[in-house]
C-alpha cells in the first residue's frame, strides 16, 4: 500500500484562514503603532520647542517682572508665558533679588484637537525700581 503525500484541500483552507487572521492582527497593530509614533513625534517636537522658548525667556533681561506674554509660531501653534515672584524675603523692596517663577505653555492644533505642553522654571531676578513689593 502506497502512502500519499501532500495536504488535503481542507488542511489548505484551515492554514490559509489562520494566516489571514494573523496578517490582519499584525496590520492592525502596525496601524496603531504608526498612530502612536505620530503622537510621540508631535510631543517630542513640542518639548524641544518649549525648551528652546523657555531658554529664550530665562535669558531675556527685558522679561517683565510680573505679567503675561504670548506669541505664535505659525497659524496652528503658539505659546503663553506667565512671570511673577515665587519667593520674596519680608520687606523686599526695589533692587532686592528674589526667585521669579516662569510658566510656559506651548500649544498646537493637530487633527482638529488642541494640545498643550506645559513647562516651568525659576530664576533669580531683581525687583524693578518702579515696582514696590506688597
Amino acid at each position: 500500500m502506497k502512502s500519499q503525500r501532500g495536504f488535503t484541500l481542507l488542511e489548505l483552507l484551515v492554514a490559509t484562514t489562520i494566516m489571514g487572521i494573523a496578517v490582519v492582527g499584525l496590520l492592525s497593530s502596525l496601524t496603531t503603532s504608526m498612530r502612536n509614533a505620530s503622537r510621540v513625534t508631535d510631543a517630542d517636537r513640542a518639548s524641544a520647542v518649549a525648551r528652546s522658548k523657555m531658554e529664550e525667556l530665562v535669558a531675556d533681561p527685558m522679561l517683565p517682572f510680573q505679567g503675561e506674554l504670548d506669541g505664535a509660531f505659525d497659524a496652528s501653534s503658539g505659546w503663553r508665558a506667565t512671570t511673577g515672584p515665587f519667593e520674596m524675603p519680608p520687606k523686599a523692596g526695589p533692587g532686592t533679588l528674589i526667585v521669579q517663577h516662569i510658566g510656559l505653555v506651548v500649544w498646537w492644533e493637530a487633527g482638529g484637537v488642541h494640545h498643550e505642553f506645559p513647562l516651568e522654571t525659576y530664576r533669580m531676578a531683581e525687583i524693578p525700581r518702579q515696582q514696590v513689593a506688597p
